[in-house]
């Protein structure tokens, strides 16, 4: 009775603190001309602002090509699904007011995406825990699930409030790869497959997570490492005459492995991707068949996420660099720096490969961060994400550093800004150094992150072996 009582509690509270981050959203957005965040190059991007897509729809409907110029860049389907909201006024309500809601909707339902993403983890984390006889650990009861950690974590992120209020377009896009990993984890193939080729058509940059994924369908949501499997006891045959220890390997009898990579759902998400593929691009043909076509759209789109042509200050480093390089190696460093993001993807899915999940947070992270115009809402996701492995990563390194150091650069960005640009008391220096120190942040994050997770499952591994060792005396 007192367990079924203080579940009720532990939900109760959640629900509460779910209900405050909606009445939170739903006050600022009201007030939120006040606040001025749509101007904010860490919040709007040429990709994510709401003002420049509701010029391509002016342009539209004008009967003019919603890419003429150099206003908008972003989805012909999210110009459709949009455009309408920008255009319509309801009497005595703010002129955004239609579009702000459905970015809280789309909080709110990424948050509970995430909140039961969580929940299959520990789930799958709990069932291996067991198979390897650890029933101890999984047995460990928290104050809240990591679940419930991570939803509330995304929800009440001043960087998810403030991309929601100030007119971002990241929810959605967010919305889009939580819909993709939450399909992967439950191995719903047409879910998985869905969420995945709207990321990919919004942003381009989550067609990496395509590898975790498949992984998260071949072996399910939590894959132990092999060498769990395949341990090795070391029994301790007594003290020499010079008092070292001395230690003799012996192979241990182990049953056969349970994890083992089916090709059934990741076939099955294969075809349902192109057949989801192929209607967004029939939808997107017939969207710009006026308008120079699908050529015209991947030139408009991708290719102006890829060589940078828009040079205005965001949170990233590139918008810096190629306003200084000379335009003879401008496509040179276009290569190098787009190419980062791919040489780490096999490195890290062969160290990785048995947390898939945790994998995508890491492609997550490394593409938030090079990027070619990332925002807040970026680090919104990954932040939310991060809290779906408070267990794993409980002994993670300079995590005070890393929560002073977000919010030392979240106070300066604005003020080296405003500096750089209204006071001209500072130049474009000030503002690239917070830039610079948001990017060395991220990277410490990933190192300290991958670097707890490899020493969690190193303890396993002890556990596990001292466990077979005691099992065999």
């Amino acid at each position: 009775m007192e367990g079924k009582e203080q579940s009720k509690k532990k939900e109760s509270w959640y629900w509460n603190w779910l209900i405050g981050s909606v009445a939170l959203r739903v006050i600022l957005v009201y007030f939120s001309n006040n606040l001025n965040l749509a101007s904010r190059p860490e919040i709007s991007t040429p990709l994510t602002s709401l003002r420049r897509l509701a010029e391509g729809y002016w342009l539209k409907q004008s009967s003019m090509s919603p890419y003429a110029g150099s206003m908008y860049h972003g989805s012909p389907l999210l110009l459709s699904l949009l455009g309408p909201l920008t255009a319509k006024r309801i009497e005595g309500q703010p002129d955004h007011i239609l579009c702000s809601l459905v970015f809280v909707i789309a909080d709110v339902v990424s948050a509970m995406f995430i909140r039961a993403t969580g929940r299959n983890l520990q789930i799958a984390y709990s069932q291996s825990l067991k198979f390897l006889d650890l029933v101890k650990l999984s047995e460990k009861s928290d104050i809240l699930p990591s679940g419930d950690i991570a939803a509330l974590v995304y929800l009440w992120n001043p960087f998810t409030i403030v991309a929601c209020v100030g007119l971002s377009t990241s929810p959605v896009e967010n919305l889009a790869i939580i819909l993709s990993l939450y399909g992967a984890c439950r191995r719903i193939a047409p879910l998985a497959a869905f969420g995945w080729v709207m990321a990919t058509h919004l942003s381009l940059y989550p067609v990496i997570l395509i590898i975790p994924m498949i992984l998260l369908l071949g072996y399910g949501p939590d894959t132990p490492p092999r060498k769990l499997f395949l341990q090795k006891k070391y029994v301790e045959v007594g003290d020499t005459p010079s008092n070292d220890r001395c230690l003799q390997e012996e192979a241990v009898d182990q049953p056969e492995l349970p994890y083992v990579f089916s090709w059934r759902p990741v076939i099955h998400f294969l075809f349902w991707t192109s057949l989801w593929l192929v209607y967004v691009l029939v939808l997107c043909g017939v969207s710009v068949k006026q308008y120079g076509g699908l050529w015209e759209l991947f030139k408009r789109t991708y290719g102006f996420m890829l060589t940078v042509q828009d040079l205005s200050p965001n949170m990233g480093v590139l918008w810096y660099f190629f306003a200084e390089v000379f335009d003879f190696f401008r496509n040179f460093f276009l290569i190098v720096f787009h190419g980062n993001i791919l040489f780490m993807i096999l490195p890290l899915a062969i160290r990785l490969k048995h947390r898939p999940f945790f994998l995508a947070f890491v492609y997550i992270v490394i593409s938030s961060m090079l990027k070619s115009y990332p925002s807040v809402g970026d680090s919104a996701l990954y932040l939310g994400l991060l809290g779906l492995f408070v267990n794993e990563l409980a002994d993670m390194k300079f995590s005070f550093f890393l929560f002073c150091g977000y919010i030392g650069v979240s106070l300066l960005s604005p003020v080296m800004h405003n500096l750089w640009i209204w006071r001209g008391t500072g130049n474009a220096n000030f503002y690239f150094a917070t830039a610079m120190a948001y990017a060395c942040l991220q990277i410490i994050l990933v190192v300290e992150s991958v670097s707890a997770m490899l020493n969690h499952d190193r303890k396993l591994r002890k556990l596990s072996a001292t466990k077979v060792l005691d099992g065999k005396t």
